[in-house]
């Protein structure tokens, strides 16, 4: 950018003990939705880094040692803090992610809110364990302490949502933690720094490093003092992220991607179904790990469903992201553009055809955003179950849909990928719901809905969509260590 234009560009300062601090070097951000720089974001690394956990390990004893209570209600209060600025934080959420203002006011920003709520109460509920052996005269009792220092690690595809996921249960249990959010979106965190201070959080209980997962991610892994990692992103990075962290034995929870299949038997009831399958495939330009990217259908149904699915997309408006009417926003970079269209044009090389959206219909858009990184929803037919756009996470406006004859049959084939995150399942036979969820291998599985979320209940992955568990109780055993204590009286 020039001069003038960098002038005008937001700048964001790492935050660390309460302070922002500003870095030696900066990397540019873009807005999806024009293709401009909009932003510049600290370029973090080792010496940050450093300092952040520093920051963090001088506040643990204090922060560590209030009770519960005190710590519920400076989580209750930096939550009233966001919902306040509801709407300065999903205009800042739309325009750094891409996803439409709509979905921000509806989904991220409400979620923030909620994360830190949820975790404010569920932290006043644990009880630990007793236990009596009165023959050897003995009581066994469990406490629970947190762990240090947290180390956090949010993605680009909901950004503030993902980063108070993981913020809001980690401090609650009494741990410091050093943040590190997506390079591509940073700003709904920074925002959030900003109101630390007035929710009564101490200088170093959350710091904030920015910058990129090679550089400031890899240094926060990599730290002797970070006792913990939690991370949502790929399987690739996660697979680093366990080989750089084995040597200090850390423990970790990983959520990664998913190929999730939606699989519509028969009796579904079709006026539910579509409108749902829509918006499980599309949501957020589909840059949700759990959107179902693989589209199961009976055959007695299939051309039935597969006419009105593609009706229905259609109607999804794609286009500036503040406009209140659109569905579809801007993905996220040029890069990931790229990709997802290179899985559309594979997919029709291999035989597929793509039924509407990408090369098949029109894209119209506004003179501002033509430089930005549109997509429309794409449906693709008749694609081989071992073709990579059913194979490999594609994480774009794109779904893939094929028939299928039995019950048996559609498990095998749902369970072929080495994927293991979500499931939906539609059918109006509630025996046939029941065996079908039994059987696939997925750690949420949704009948006759999608994204219906109670946070008391455990959310993560089997196979290669991650390890560990995160929901009241579980991450509370995450974030906390338990001892064992025997007492002979």
């Amino acid at each position: 950018p020039t001069m003038a234009q960098s002038k005008a560009l937001l700048v964001l300062e790492n935050f660390i003990g309460g302070k922002f601090v500003p870095c030696s070097s900066y990397l540019d951000s873009y807005n999806p939705s024009t293709g401009d720089v909009y932003c510049r974001v600290p370029d973090s690394g080792k010496e940050e880094v450093e300092a952040a956990v520093k920051a963090a390990k001088d506040a643990f004893p204090i922060w560590s040692s209030k009770s519960p209570l005190e710590r519920s209600q400076i989580l209750n209060k930096l939550a009233d803090l966001i919902e306040h600025d509801l709407e300065a934080f999903a205009q800042a959420e739309s325009k750094d992610q891409g996803k439409t203002i709509t979905f921000a006011r509806t989904v991220d920003i409400p979620r923030a809110v909620h994360n830190f709520r949820f975790f404010a109460s569920s932290i006043l509920h644990h009880v630990t364990e007793c236990t009596e052996m009165p023959t050897m005269g003995c009581v066994h009792y469990t406490s629970r302490a947190p762990v240090g220092v947290a180390g956090l690690i949010s993605p680009w595809n909901l950004p503030l949502y993902l980063l108070t996921w993981k913020i809001a249960p980690a401090i609650a249990c009494g741990n410091t933690v050093v943040a590190k959010p997506s390079e591509m979106t940073s700003v709904t965190a920074w925002m959030m720094c900003k109101l630390l201070e007035k929710a009564g959080v101490p200088p170093g209980v959350v710091n904030v490093v920015f910058g990129t997962g090679a550089k400031a991610g890899e240094a926060l892994v990599c730290h002797p003092d970070v006792p913990l990692i939690s991370f949502t992103g790929s399987t690739q990075t996660a697979q680093r992220i366990t080989e750089r962290s084995a040597p200090h034995c850390k423990r970790l929870s990983l959520e990664l991607g998913g190929k999730n299949p939606a699989i519509i038997f028969d009796d579904a009831d079709l006026s539910q179904c579509i409108p749902t399958t829509v918006r499980s495939s599309f949501a957020n330009q589909g840059e949700i790990c759990l959107c179902t990217s693989r589209i199961f259908v009976q055959r007695g149904i299939y051309s039935e469903f597969l006419k009105r699915f593609v009706a229905e997309a259609k109607k999804w408006k794609t286009g500036n992201p503040s406009d209140p009417t659109v569905d579809v926003g801007a993905l996220i970079s040029k890069e990931h553009l790229e990709k997802v269209r290179t899985y559309v044009k594979k997919a029709q090389a291999e035989g597929a055809r793509v039924l509407c959206g990408e090369g098949v219909d029109p894209l119209a858009l506004l003179p501002g955003n033509q430089k930005g990184y549109f997509m429309l929803p794409t449906v693709i037919a008749e694609v081989k179950d071992e073709s990579c756009c059913m194979q490999e996470e594609i994480f774009g406006p794109v779904t893939c849909v094929v028939a299928f004859d039995t019950e048996e049959e559609v498990i095998r084939r749902a369970n072929g990928v080495k994927y293991g995150l979500a499931a939906t399942v539609w059918s109006g036979n509630v025996g046939r719901v029941h065996r079908v969820a039994h059987r696939l291998q997925s750690g949420l599985v949704w009948t006759n809905c999608w994204l219906v979320r109670d946070l008391n209940l455990p959310f993560g992955g089997m196979k290669a969509s991650g390890i560990g568990r995160e929901g009241a109780k579980d991450s509370y055993e995450f974030f906390t260590e338990v001892k064992t204590i025997t007492i002979k009286h």
